[in-house]
């Protein structure tokens, strides 16, 4: 389901990941950090990504920024649901979101495991060519924010089964298809990378680094 539909039907359970802020300082590559998203801070870039073409599958082609703003307003206000800014070297770079399968839409349509944590990823386009990695590299960071909860056991993503980058980038990473699903807005694909898969990713991305 979309990003807004999935927030506008949530009920509220805590999901926060152990720490709400995180920093990895890679060599190579620059110092990641993620922190909180601030709905009328960040609202110009976030918008200014979700209202391109390419970012179609995240639901808001054709949102205001004050839309945008509004939504993320209300995702910040759910104990269930977060949204964070990934900055490489304080450039932003990715839009990080996580919530918890049981209380969200997408629980009625599979069998939710103790330890599930869904998440949503959009990685921003880089001028000229990024490094080989990229994103798998970003993958890694955001991976060793939600790992150091040790609650979670398994994470979650319901990408569009037409968005078939987005798709084949989380296998790469590491997931594993899943069903397809019917949700009300679209045909989705499940995708689930163990706990014990998401750590040996974290630590080959180390070694690269």
């Amino acid at each position: 389901m979309t990003n807004d539909q999935h927030t506008q039907a949530a009920t509220t359970e805590d999901a926060s990941p152990a720490g709400r802020t995180f920093e990895a300082a890679l060599p190579g590559f620059g110092t990641v950090r993620i922190r909180p998203l601030d709905p009328a801070g960040d609202a110009a870039t976030v918008h200014g990504w979700v209202d391109q073409e390419w970012a179609r599958f995240w639901g808001m082609v054709g949102h205001s920024r004050e839309q945008v703003r509004d939504i993320y307003a209300f995702v910040d206000s759910l104990p269930s649901h977060h949204a964070y800014l990934a900055l490489r070297d304080d450039t932003p770079v990715a839009l990080f979101q996580t919530y918890r399968p049981e209380h969200d839409p997408l629980g009625e349509h599979y069998q939710v495991a103790p330890g599930d944590l869904g998440i949503h990823l959009l990685v921003a386009p880089t001028e000229g060519n990024p490094r080989p990695g990229y994103t798998e590299t970003l993958v890694s960071v955001f991976l060793a924010f939600v790992l150091a909860d040790p609650a979670v056991r398994r994470l979650v993503a319901e990408p569009d089964a037409r968005n078939e980058k987005s798709i084949a980038r989380l296998l790469r990473t590491g997931f594993e298809l899943g069903p397809e699903i019917q949700l009300p807005e679209k045909r989705a694909r499940l995708v689930f990378l163990t706990r014990e898969a998401g750590e040996a990713l974290r630590h080959r991305a180390a070694a690269s680094h």
